[in-house]
């Protein structure tokens, strides 16, 4: 029996492979960030004018406002120390919530959201406590309502996901909830800092502007949710359409822009900011992309990276095998469950 039950797991892992590939559109490169300042970029966000980024950890909350040339054009600063911020995302209202939630070495009692409201100078801290210890996390998502989700960065791929239990406090701490858990399937796209290791590792949440469409994104690959009804634990349990991201150094950056466009960034000086136009359409058109609008508002310049065409893939977010596959997975466990006891009838009948 025990062959039998290898046999279920081993087909179990066939069935969770992603399903065929279908058509996406090409990364394309919008401009390179040259200044020194921003060579740690790991949140981006966008209003359809202008980006805001913030880098990896620092002593201080910036938020760097870019062109769409990446010059950096301000800098919007608060005096607050941050511990280690991974994560932007930008309000209905504009204010800029900074995901102060990084911890590689899973050591902090408390991380934290900092809000930034717009020309305040300020930043509110909002601290937060997970109910289960301490985790690493580098996506923010937010919902159409202003709630915050984390999703963490979990080295075996089993990304968990949290939200407050209530109203944030400051500054605190809210407790966190868990309302769901993510499992993110090895690629084989190049890129990122660890190899296919990378692949599983998220760094990077956004939501569309109409809140229907949720992106998370590994350091090789981003994941697109449908949320028709922005209701993101929800979206989080559908089938996700996996586009990769290749040839990224340190890609933990991904933003939409207010018409469907989605934007790729990472760590490094000089590295690019990248295009993926009406990606929104990938997930909420019925049949595949549609052609993108090149005069709608926040629309960037760009120039394709013929090189770096992507394929797009439907992937289970739960590792939940497809039905195709679990079906003909119980047909070979049921014949060879059938076989291993004709076997031993067989082995009987000798003795």
């Amino acid at each position: 029996m025990r062959v039998v039950w290898a046999l279920v797991a081993v087909l179990m892992l066939v069935g969770a492979l992603p399903a065929a590939a279908v058509p996406a559109p090409a990364p394309e490169t919008v401009c390179r960030v040259g200044d020194s300042r921003v060579g740690e970029l790991s949140g981006l966000v966008s209003d359809g004018d202008r980006w805001y980024a913030i880098n990896d950890g620092g002593t201080k909350v910036q938020v760097f406002v870019l062109d769409r040339t990446c010059r950096v054009r301000q800098v919007l600063s608060a005096p607050t120390d941050p511990y280690d911020v991974e994560d932007l995302a930008r309000a209905a209202d504009g204010t800029l919530w900074l995901s102060d939630t990084g911890d590689n070495r899973h050591q902090r009692g408390t991380v934290a959201l900092l809000e930034m409201k717009p020309g305040s100078g300020s930043a509110v801290v909002h601290r937060l406590t997970y109910p289960d210890g301490a985790h690493d996390s580098e996506a923010l998502l937010l919902d159409r309502s202003g709630t915050p989700y984390l999703v963490t960065k979990d080295v075996l791929g089993d990304a968990k996901v949290y939200r407050p239990t209530g109203a944030l406090a400051s500054p605190g701490p809210t407790p966190l909830e868990q309302v769901g858990t993510l499992r993110v399937h090895s690629t084989d796209t190049p890129g990122g800092p660890v190899g296919s290791f990378g692949s599983v590792l998220v760094t990077g949440g956004a939501t569309s502007a109409d809140g229907t469409v949720l992106a998370l994104r590994t350091y090789t690959d981003v994941y697109l949710y449908p949320a028709p009804d922005g209701d993101v634990p929800a979206a989080l349990r559908r089938e996700p359409v996996r586009v990769a991201l290749p040839n990224e150094k340190q890609g933990e950056a991904i933003a939409f822009e207010p018409d469907g466009t989605l934007l790729s960034a990472g760590e490094g000086t000089g590295q690019p900011v990248r295009a993926i136009r009406n990606a929104t359409a990938l997930v909420t058109s019925p049949t595949g992309p549609a052609t993108a609008d090149t005069t709608s508002s926040g629309t960037s310049s760009t120039t394709p990276d013929a090189a770096e065409a992507p394929a797009a893939t439907e992937e289970s977010g739960s590792g939940v095998p497809v039905l195709p596959a679990a079906g003909i997975a119980a047909t070979l466990v049921l014949g060879a469950w059938l076989l291993l006891n004709r076997t031993r009838r067989r082995g009987s009948r000798r003795r």
